[in-house]
């Protein structure tokens, strides 16, 4: 395909959203009866401000969804350090919950505009901002597109892109190299996803290393920590986390097999809440008890699975054991973030569909922090090792976090890469106090 192909491919999806923009309610209404949006807000997916614009610089961060969130909230403390506002965009409700939890004083949270022109268009012209960052692998055409007219300078930071992704871009690699030409920077999370930006077009690209090593994790509530600890007892403990369809039936013949071997309690974390209904009858079929953690129930002697349908605590979770199976791994691809569990002082059990976060696995297995599993049986089989097995589950833990602390650094990279952009806001902010705010 020609450069001028190219071009004229996103003119044409310019004017395909363009022509799509009266039937995107039907969408907007169908999430929000899914509970995937929220009914007050949704005016902001149509690029309606619903908080005033502060005077000075801002900063535009955009996080789809919790792991981005988590990552990139080390950076926004920067930024927002420097007196420069952060207006910061997520894409789901579970997001804008860590985005209120973690960060309520520190940004002005809107969701995130649709990608079509004049959605896209009605926000920029509103928010007007200095810099756009978008986190790990946002690629939206038309805000790239729109943002590149205006010339705000816009960039990739703890940028990856997954095997999946990578050939969807390569099979249409000038349509790819007209976008990212409009980046003013890709920070790469790692050697490889630098070469394979760079491959589709994008210049320059620095490498940084994944910034979910240094973002930490939120402290469980301790009340509910306590609580917890005191009902579970003496009681062995496992979780699995970030679980998709299929790995919760998984789980539930782990309970199944070792309950009376160990008195075991099996923690149930899906990575999707709104599934909670379904996993509970699934469970209940399976002739388990079920405590949930949204009706508050308590974990009683005979309840098998503590299930963990609510947002913004996973910290809670892994801190009631040490053993955790990492979701979307095993009947469903591209893993989910291992180094969470690993720096709360967890032994990591996953599938090995893991492409998504490959070299965060190489490392914690190089170390000898992560095991890989190839079915129930397999899972099984570990989680009965580790819980009986002490000095080899403390081996793991302690690999864990020496893996974490030997990753931390991309917060000080990444924000060396930025400083061009951020140093002349930081004065221009600092020249300029905010006091007062003004409209679109």
């Amino acid at each position: 395909m020609s450069s001028l192909r190219a071009r004229l491919a996103l003119s044409a999806y310019r004017w395909a959203g363009v022509a799509a923009y009266p039937a995107v309610n039907a969408f907007v209404a169908l999430r929000t009866a899914r509970g995937k949006e929220e009914r007050a807000r949704k005016s902001e997916r149509y690029g309606y401000a619903s908080a005033a614009r502060p005077e000075g610089p801002l900063v535009w961060v955009h996080a789809a969804s919790v792991g981005e969130t988590n990552a990139v909230v080390p950076l926004i403390k920067e930024i927002s350090r420097r007196d420069i506002t952060v207006l910061l965009t997520t894409g789901t409700v579970s997001s804008a919950a860590i985005a209120h939890a973690r960060l309520e004083h520190e940004v002005i949270h809107q969701y995130v505009p649709l990608d079509l022109r004049p959605v896209v268009r009605r926000f920029l012209e509103y928010w007007r901002p200095d810099l756009a960052l978008f986190a790990e692998s946002e690629i939206w055409p038309m805000t790239i597109m729109e943002l590149g007219t205006r010339h705000i300078p816009q960039i990739l930071v703890n940028a990856r892109i997954s095997d999946r992704s990578f050939r969807r871009w390569s099979s249409v690699s000038n349509i790819a190299s007209a976008l990212f030409e409009n980046m003013a920077l890709v920070i790469a999370q790692s050697d490889l996803d630098s070469a394979r930006f760079q491959e589709l077009g994008a210049l320059p690209v620095l490498v940084s290393g994944n910034l979910k090593a240094d973002s930490g994790m939120p402290e469980a509530d301790p009340l509910l920590l306590s609580r917890a600890r005191q009902q579970i007892g003496e009681r062995a403990t496992w979780a699995a986390i970030s679980t998709f369809d299929g790995e919760e039936k998984a789980a539930a013949q782990v309970q199944k097999a070792l309950k009376n071997r160990l008195n075991l309690l099996s923690i149930i974390v899906p990575r999707h809440p709104e599934r909670a209904d379904d996993i509970e009858k699934m469970l209940v079929e399976e002739g388990l008890n079920v405590a949930r953690r949204s009706r508050n129930d308590a974990i009683a002697a005979d309840t098998d699975v503590y299930l963990g349908d609510t947002i913004g605590e996973m910290s809670l979770y892994l801190q009631l054991t040490e053993v955790a199976f990492v979701g979307r791994s095993l009947t469903a691809e591209g893993g989910q973030n291992p180094l969470e569990p690993a720096m709360m002082g967890c032994a990591i059990l996953s599938g090995g569909h893991v492409g998504n976060f490959r070299e965060s696995y190489q490392m914690l297995a190089r170390n000898g922090s992560a095991r890989m599993v190839r079915d129930g049986e397999m899972l099984t089989k570990g989680v009965y090792y580790l819980l009986t097995n002490e000095p080899a589950r403390h081996q793991m833990i302690d690999a864990g976090l020496q893996t974490v602390h030997q990753m931390r650094g991309a917060l000080t990279a990444t924000l060396r890469g930025l400083d061009p952009y951020i140093n002349p806001l930081t004065m221009k902010a600092r020249l300029m106090p905010r006091n007062g705010t003004t409209g679109g």
